[in-house]
Parts: C-alpha cells; sequence; structure tokens
C-alpha cells in the first residue's frame, strides 16, 4: 500500500518560489502590509503596493530591494477612500491578470470627530470595507483570468468582541472611534466569507480567505528606516510585552501563507497560533457572527446599494 506524502511543513522563513505570479498589496507601504510585500517579495513574484502616498511607497520600495536582491515591486496610486477613482487606479495595473489582492489598508482613528470619504462615508468603514468591496470588484476580470486567483482579507482581533449594527452601519447615531473601527473590520471580514459563499455558488476557481494578524505592535518590530524606525529602548521596553504579543513582521505570516500555501482553502480564517495572538500562523475556526448568513445578507445588500456594485461583484 502506497502511502501518501505529507507536505512539509509550513516554514514562515523558507516561502515557496511565486515566481510568475503578482501580488497587489493595498497599503503595501507601511504597518503589516509593508512586511506583507516583502515577504512576497523574497518569494520571486511581482509585488504591486496600493498606496495613496507615492513617497511613503517610494520609501517602502527602496526598503524592500535592499533586504531582497532583485525584488520586484510596483507602486500603484490607490485611494479606498475615493471609490470613483478604483477603476482607473486598477486599469494602471497593467496586467492581465492578477493571483492574489491583500485588502490590508485601513484607517484608525483614536479620536472623535466622526470624519467622512469624499463619497460621503464614515471614514473607517468606507475606507476599511466599503473601498475593499469597490476594489474587488474592479479587480475580478483579472483575479479569474488566474489560475487560482485569491482574495485575501486582513482582519483583526478587535472584531471578535464587536458586532454590527446594521441599522447604524456609518455610526451616524453614536460614533465611538475604537468601536467603529472594531465593527468596520468586522465588516470586512464578514464580507470575506460572504465572498467565498458566493464564488463558490457561481463556481469561481478564486478564492476568498481571511486572515488576522494577531497582536503586533510597533515597538517588537524589527527597524525599517525610514518606514518603521525603532530605538533600542523601545525594543528593550517592549520585551515583557513579547511573551503575548509580537512584531508586525511575524503579524505579516498569517497573510503570506493565506496568499501563498497551496493547501489553504476559500472560506478559512488564519491567524497566529498562540492565542490568536502571536506565534506561527495557524487555522482558525471561524467566529459564528463572522459567518451568520443573515447578517452576511443584508451586509452584501446594504453595502452594494452604498458603493452601487453589482450583486455578484462581477465574478461569473
Amino acid at each position: 500500500m502506497t502511502s501518501v506524502p505529507r507536505s512539509r511543513p509550513w516554514d514562515v522563513h523558507r516561502l515557496p518560489s511565486a515566481e510568475g505570479r503578482t501580488f497587489l498589496v493595498t497599503g503595501g507601504n507601511a504597518g503589516i502590509g509593508y512586511f506583507v510585500a516583502e515577504q512576497l517579495a523574497a518569494t520571486g513574484a511581482v509585488v504591486v503596493l496600493g498606496s495613496r502616498d507615492a513617497a511613503k511607497a517610494d520609501a517602502a520600495m527602496v526598503s524592500i530591494r535592499s533586504r531582497v536582491p532583485g525584488a520586484r515591486v510596483r507602486y500603484l496610486p490607490l485611494d479606498l477612500a475615493d471609490l470613483s477613482s478604483l477603476k482607473t487606479a486598477v486599469e494602471g495595473l497593467d496586467v492581465g491578470r492578477l493571483d492574489a489582492v491583500v485588502h490590508n489598508a485601513g484607517v484608525a482613528l483614536d479620536d472623535p470627530p466622526r470624519r467622512e470619504t469624499r463619497d460621503g462615508h464614515e471614514l473607517m468603514f468606507g475606507t476599511n470595507h466599503l473601498g475593499h468591496l469597490a476594489l474587488t470588484q474592479c479587480l475580478a476580470p483579472l483575479l479569474s483570468a488566474a489560475p487560482a486567483g485569491r482574495v485575501v482579507t486582513v482582519g483583526s482581533f478587535a472584531a471578535r468582541s464587536e458586532r454590527l449594527d446594521l441599522d447604524d452601519l456609518q455610526s451616524t447615531r453614536d460614533y465611538r472611534p475604537k468601536r467603529t473601527y472594531g465593527r468596520s473590520k468586522l465588516a470586512q471580514m464578514c464580507f470575506g466569507f460572504a465572498l467565498d459563499r458566493r464564488l463558490r455558488a457561481v463556481g469561481s476557481t478564486v478564492l476568498s480567505v481571511v486572515a488576522h494578524p494577531g497582536g503586533a505592535l510597533d515597538s517588537l518590530t524589527p527597524p525599517r528606516p525610514p518606514v518603521c524606525v525603532t530605538t533600542r529602548g523601545e525594543r528593550l521596553r517592549a520585551l515583557p510585552a513579547g511573551l503575548l504579543v509580537q512584531g508586525k513582521d511575524a503579524g505579516a505570516w498569517p497573510v503570506v501563507r493565506a496568499v501563498l500555501d497551496p493547501e489553504v482553502q476559500g472560506g478559512q480564517l488564519w491567524g497566529p497560533r498562540v492565542f490568536g495572538l502571536r506565534g506561527t500562523p495557524r487555522r482558525e475556526p471561524v467566529p459564528s457572527h463572522m459567518a451568520d448568513p443573515d447578517v452576511a445578507s443584508r451586509l452584501w445588500a446594504l453595502s452594494g446599494e452604498l458603493v452601487g456594485t453589482d450583486p455578484h461583484l462581477g465574478f461569473r
């Protein structure tokens, strides 16, 4: 009897080659997105940094090239808070197919007052959720043209304790920045799971996967000046926190695995191994409030009305 060979255990420091593939990372110029881009660049893929700030994107590309010899990185002007600009932005990709998009870019506000996007949507909900939803529709033909395209949505641990208020998605009645941020990330994650169900229903080859970085602190992140600058003192003071959380380089690991691992399946959730806060990536159970079909259906319909998207987002 012939045994089926087991695949090599996933090694965050020995990623598989992705030569010939193209990945778009929104917000790839800073934070988790930067380290996702740096790690993906080391696989030989073309990595496109989607950012509204050209100077920050240039700095990120210089940093990646200094650490990854021969890195193939590009910049794409991308403003998720301006929905009317997204179609033109995607045309600027100038590729025949896209192997994966990482929906990473996000806005997090700490203090009032409530702010709005150019389209009149609450800034965090409008950028983090609605902007990525609209971008997905624009990218649908390119993702469908890839042999196994992926939409990887970067969620947040903060979404676990939140619940969506479907009658006040844009926090017009009760705006509290931290709660509004958590709900915007929850909306993103609900969208990621709902998208995969819809992709399966139409027989698409594209997968939708959700990943989150756990607890990722700047003070535990290795420096990448000028993209990420931490002093030795800051890193030393943060060492005790390293028992529970990690740096943003490690926070990128679940996202990178969701992009690259051929054994990852659509509709899965990936996060850090230790309490969902730190460590190497593993598959996690999907919390019930993120996969509720009734909530997802209402969120999908309401979001589509706000953005003006096709019910199937262009996937057939």
